[in-house]
């Protein structure tokens, strides 16, 4: 998607900001709230189809603005239903989006950057290095896609898309104005319509900025923990070393008490194969979450090339679960869905430009590790 000088893109535009565009054309509130639904719910990018709109002002709108869509350059189905899309951003790298349907529910996971400026060292997207943040259009166009892609442009589109996961590439807290914005347009009525509880923003831990987003707008919260003590999580999520544990703890207490209704967070603990899977790591990590409502996601880890990490077997991955039910806790195990498609949790990588050389060391390394990567030697 690119960004034009010229005119503005009303794709992403959140419904205080489409509200002051229009005023700024000197018409009336209710024009927002045509646009919206023209763009949001229609899916119509077309000015001279906005029929109940004067054709002056759907003139006057073509001379100053457009309705620019993100270029689709990939679309892959799975055999369980999970669809991927990727879409070619200003600049040409890409972002990875995915919709994963189950029983009566529809979840798109949504990006917020080109790669990640965070490095968990045990996620595909991390490995790729880090481009820049998305804009709102970039994010609010992901589920634009989506939702859209099961109907024709000017029809009315039918809820295939219940729930919403910040989740995708990138931290969403490290693009935070935008990311807002963008969670904005999700529950307006005249957008997507999507209620608080079902559009969820998920953090590896960025503590101020926790405190921020409580004051500004109350989505679920989703904290990417995969870790019971700070010397491991210090090594799996690095943020951990600047913002650790319990400060974490505290900042997501803080988060659920400026909530008007009474939430849990979700704790996504991603397990992986002697390294966070153990007996002992069950017993700290339920000790840790008494201080705060929450329920457990448990992840069995997707690998990915020369990750480094294996997936546990099933048998251990019930156990920990079990040992945490046991002591109180709601725990689930998190299904695996579009591995086969590479779009499955912590495989999205997309296509990063990357201005951190993280990529560049990372392959490397990998060409260190595999014999099969070097060149032959006479």
């Amino acid at each position: 998607m690119t960004e034009s000088n010229e005119k503005v893109n009303l794709l992403g535009l959140s419904p205080a900001k489409m509200e002051a565009f229009f005023a700024g054309l000197g018409e009336k509130r209710f024009r927002a709230q045509q646009m919206l639904k023209w763009i949001h719910q229609y899916g119509e990018s077309d000015f001279e189809k906005m029929t109940n709109m004067s054709k002056a002002l759907r003139e006057k709108l073509s001379a100053v603005c457009e309705v620019r869509l993100p270029e689709v350059v990939y679309e892959d189905f799975s055999k369980d239903g999970t669809r991927k899309w990727v879409m070619r951003m200003d600049g040409g790298s890409a972002i990875e989006t995915v919709y994963i349907p189950e029983n009566d529910r529809g979840t798109l996971c949504v990006s917020s950057q080109i790669g990640c400026s965070l490095d968990c060292s045990f996620c595909s997207t991390g490995k790729q290095g880090f481009n820049r943040d998305l804009s709102v259009a970039e994010i609010i166009g992901q589920l634009y896609v989506a939702a859209m892609s099961f109907h024709q442009p000017g029809e009315r589109r039918e809820r295939r898309i219940t729930n919403v996961v910040m989740m995708g590439m990138g931290e969403p807290l490290l693009n935070f104005d935008n990311v807002v914005d963008a969670m904005q347009l999700m529950m307006e009525d005249n957008a997507y319509g999507l209620s608080k509880r079902r559009v969820t923003l998920s953090t590896s831990g960025v503590v101020p900025m926790m405190d921020k987003l409580g004051d500004v707008i109350d989505v679920s919260l989703a904290v990417s923990l995969h870790a019971p003590n700070d010397e491991l999580r210090n090594q799996l999520v690095p943020i951990n070393r600047k913002y650790p544990l319990q400060m974490l703890i505290d900042a997501t207490n803080r988060y659920l008490g400026k909530l008007p209704d009474k939430r849990k967070a979700t704790i996504e603990y991603t397990l992986m194969d002697g390294v966070n899977d153990t007996m002992e790591c069950a017993r700290e990590l339920a000790q840790l979450l008494k201080q705060v409502p929450c329920k457990i996601n448990l992840i069995p880890f997707n690998p990915f090339p020369n990750s480094g990490y294996k997936r546990p077997s099933n048998n251990r991955v019930y156990k920990f679960r079990d040992y945490l039910i046991d002591q109180g806790h709601v725990a689930t195990i998190r299904s695996t869905r579009g591995d086969d498609i590479d779009a499955a949790c912590g495989q999205l990588v997309g296509k990063v430009q990357d201005r951190t050389r993280r990529s560049a060391r990372y392959i490397d390394a990998v060409q260190v590790d595999d014999p099969s990567t070097r060149g032959n030697v006479l």
